[in-house]
């Protein structure tokens, strides 16, 4: 089969592997039908996050259809279609019964690197790393998905697959994102970075009753994009503070809520992200948290920082001691996406949200190494890139 390989930061190959197989009783192999590039998948194309090995089959937001389940498989049947929630969950431990699914003590085959790093390991996640459980990705034309009968949702007949494609990932990490601020009638709630993730956690802040939502970035399209949805845009690049700028439009006040939608490869404007960039460059800082910053300074006393974007090691000069003294809630973690199918699929259902509506390109999979760069590097206004493996 083909799939999209991992071989070295930049490197991304298309290269000819051996088919996905079951490996054990719970498991299916789904023909992918559709897959897409995640904003988290350029930190791996970034190589910022540790313990990728050349050859690594990439990709975690895939959709397509049963071909194969093992004979412990009840819920599903050859033929049907299915999305797949990126974090790999057993159903079974104290976690998947909380409901906390991407945490799930029992799907990391080797959880002691997480531990080392984390103190802890969370779950397995599809194409991301071998500190997260050295699974196949979805970026390829078939894939193996264990624990078949817990993850998988069956896509009801007559939807299109684009429909329901970022129910594996994106969509679900912007609605907890914003389920995650507590949103009250009236909230002003500022989200940094409009890419996917931001996109969906500013429609879902409206869904969920905001008054404001407050878009920021410095790319037009998405900001384009960010307003057409209903937020109000600013272009960091095009006002002198924001902060202050956040201020004024708040009464002084800064947002109830703010939302770190963007993380470890922040960019910005200010002396802090300078910083980071002369600290990772020496090896000296892991992550760039210009965003997190401002999202702490920014928010209002007793407010809300909501953090889906994704880190990954140390953090340098991050004023937690405002955090304290303002007394924000900090909220954050890999999405627990089983808990939000149904409920997103319904809002889909009810034409309460269109999530094909942010895809601004779709590929052959054989363009898929270009489309990462063009992905990183925002040509093309890209926003959201979806590949077909099976398309010449």
């Amino acid at each position: 089969m083909k799939a999209l390989c991992w071989n070295g930061k930049h490197d991304i190959r298309l290269e000819t592997v051996p088919d996905a197989a079951i490996l054990n009783p719970g498991d299916a192999v789904i023909k992918v039908l559709r897959t897409a590039i995640c904003g988290s998948d350029l930190h791996l194309y970034d190589g910022f996050i540790p313990t990728m090995k050349a050859g690594d089959i990439l990709g975690h937001e895939f959709a397509g259809e049963v071909v194969e389940v093992g004979r412990a498989v009840q819920r599903l049947k050859i033929g049907d279609r299915v999305v797949v929630p990126f974090p790999i969950s057993c159903g079974r431990c104290a976690n998947c019964r909380r409901e906390l699914w991407s945490l799930c003590q029992n799907s990391n085959p080797d959880p002691r690197i997480a531990q080392k790093l984390y103190g802890d390991s969370g779950a397995a996640l599809y194409g991301y790393s071998h500190m997260y459980g050295g699974y196949a990705g979805g970026q390829a034309q078939y894939v193996r998905v264990p624990f078949a009968d817990v993850g998988p949702l069956v896509i009801p007949e007559g939807m299109d697959i684009e429909q329901v494609l970022f129910l594996s990932d994106i969509l679900p990490t912007g609605y907890m994102a914003a389920e995650n601020c507590d949103i009250r009638p009236d909230d002003i709630v500022a989200v940094w970075g409009c890419g996917p993730v931001g996109q969906f956690a500013i429609r879902s802040a409206l869904l969920l009753g905001a008054g404001r939502v407050i878009a920021i970035d410095r790319f037009p399209e998405r900001l384009r994009m960010a307003q057409e949805a209903g937020a109000e845009a600013v272009n960091y690049m095009e006002v002198d503070d924001l902060l202050e700028e956040l201020r004024w439009r708040t009464g002084g006040e800064g947002p109830d809520s703010c939302l770190d939608a963007v993380g470890l490869e922040a960019h910005g404007n200010t002396l802090g992200y300078y910083y980071d960039r002369v600290k990772t460059a020496a090896m000296l800082e892991m992550d760039r948290p210009n965003v997190l910053r401002q999202a702490i300074m920014a928010c209002r006393t007793g407010g809300t920082v909501s953090i889906p974007g994704v880190y990954g090691g140390l953090l340098d000069s991050v004023p937690f001691g405002a955090a304290f003294a303002k007394g924000l809630t900090m909220r954050m973690g890999q999405t627990h996406v089983h808990r939000y199918l149904k409920p997103l699929l319904a809002r889909i259902q009810n034409q309460e949200i269109d999530p094909a509506e942010i895809i601004t390109h779709r590929i052959p999979l054989r363009e898929g190494p270009e489309a990462y760069r063009m992905f990183r590097d925002k040509v093309d206004e890209c926003v959201k890139v979806v590949m077909d493996p099976w398309a010449a």
